[in-house]
């Protein structure tokens, strides 16, 4: 499965309509996105129930200032619409499977429960 580009026509559709979503914020001047991107290809092939996006920051500077995104790359990571992680930097193959791992078998309910109740 490939990346889907996201800007501000689709961000909220793309988060919102999906089980699991993982977004990529690069930019084609930044050394580390250029390093993460094979890595975060490899494994949108690998994890076809996972929606994989990808932000430039540089095209989309309005989505990237909204989202407070100060250094590249930031993977954010949604569940039901709902941000359950953020991270700047870069991930290694083995972190970013990792991390899909986690995302998938997070009981949103409970953390949805848990976040009604306080």
């Amino acid at each position: 499965m490939s990346t889907t580009e996201l800007n501000k026509d689709n961000f909220a559709s793309t988060v919102e309509d999906n089980e699991v979503v993982l977004i990529d914020f690069w930019a084609e001047w930044c050394g580390p996105c250029k390093r993460f991107s094979p890595i975060y290809e490899e494994a949108a092939t690998r994890n076809q129930d996972v929606t994989f996006a990808k932000v430039d920051t540089e095209a989309n500077q309005d989505l990237a200032g909204a989202l407070e995104i100060q250094s590249i790359p930031t993977i954010m990571a949604f569940r039901r619409g709902n941000l359950v992680f953020r991270q700047s930097g870069l991930l290694n193959g083995k972190q970013l499977d990792d991390l899909i791992k986690q995302i998938k078998e997070l009981d949103i309910d409970a953390l949805l429960k848990e976040q009604a109740s306080s």
